[in-house]
């Protein structure tokens, strides 16, 4: 009867692992099938993502999500809007398929969701007013008031390197900025290009000071047991980074200038010495 019972529990957990290995690989295949894949990303973060002119998601991320299920064979792409904040938990409750709004893998993202290959990487910066010239590194800020956006791993970051700052949460990216520029946060951490972003439309007095503080890669997130979605989504991007699809899109939604390759690589060194 022992040994029967042993048997039977090695069957029962033989049977469950196949079924388990069969679900993680057909959810590529239903999304095949369905024809759709569900992308979400907050629609308010240019240039990675947001609203153009035509009221259509567009920037780097939307690009590379399209390519992406280009590749891996979806014909279509749903895009959802939500707040960065909510990507984990939305995943989670299958609200769409994948993340892709320069979503950084943290160690504590991963052991809620998975993350396939990297494929954009941002440095990050303290921006004040042009009239401040009290604060030009991070140094200056102890005591002093930063502005964040809820949810972003930037918020991560100060909160575990800014511990004597007053960090103040924001749920939308832009008001942050808005409240820079009236004065009412001392700085706010941001990206360069998010910050250069919203000073060019609106009009902002504001500047980036210092070095770098950190890069931070993005990369598609995606729910826990998705292996067969994981590895089509990262065989996609490292052809894309291989054959310089990366480096055209993020020439044409970024800028010129910016090698984003090369900067995926730099940080995954930086983390590999870390």
């Amino acid at each position: 009867m022992k040994a029967n019972g042993i048997r039977t529990a090695l069957a029962f957990f033989t049977a469950f692992g196949l079924a388990a290995s069969a679900m993680a690989q057909d959810s590529l295949q239903a999304l095949r099938e369905r024809g759709v894949i569900r992308i979400a990303n907050t629609q308010s973060s240019p240039p990675w993502s947001y609203l153009g002119e035509d009221n259509q998601p567009a920037g780097y991320d939307v690009a590379v999500a399209k390519e992406v299920a280009r590749r891996i064979g979806v014909a279509k792409v749903e895009f959802i809007a939500d707040n960065f904040k909510n990507f984990v938990e939305g995943l989670k409750a299958e609200k769409y398929d994948l993340v892709m709004n320069d979503l950084t893998p943290t160690a504590e993202r991963e052991k809620q969701v998975d993350f396939a290959s990297a494929y954009g990487v941002e440095e990050f910066f303290i921006f004040v007013r042009e009239d401040n010239n009290a604060i030009s590194s991070i140094k200056d800020m102890p005591g002093r008031s930063i502005g964040v956006t809820a949810g972003t791993s930037n918020e991560s970051w100060a909160r575990k390197h800014m511990t004597t700052s007053d960090i103040r949460s924001y749920e939308n990216g832009g008001l942050v900025f808005n409240d820079l520029g009236i004065g009412r946060v001392d700085a706010v951490l941001s990206s360069l290009f998010g910050g250069e972003k919203y000073k060019k439309v609106q009009n902002l007095p504001i500047k980036a000071v210092g070095e770098p503080l950190t890069y931070q890669l993005s990369a598609p997130a995606m729910a826990k047991g998705q292996d067969a979605l994981r590895d089509a989504v990262s065989q996609a991007v490292d052809g894309m980074i291989m054959d310089g699809t990366v480096d055209a899109l993020a020439k044409q939604w970024i800028g010129p200038n910016y090698p984003m390759t090369k900067g995926i690589a730099a940080a995954k060194a930086e983390a590999a010495g870390e």
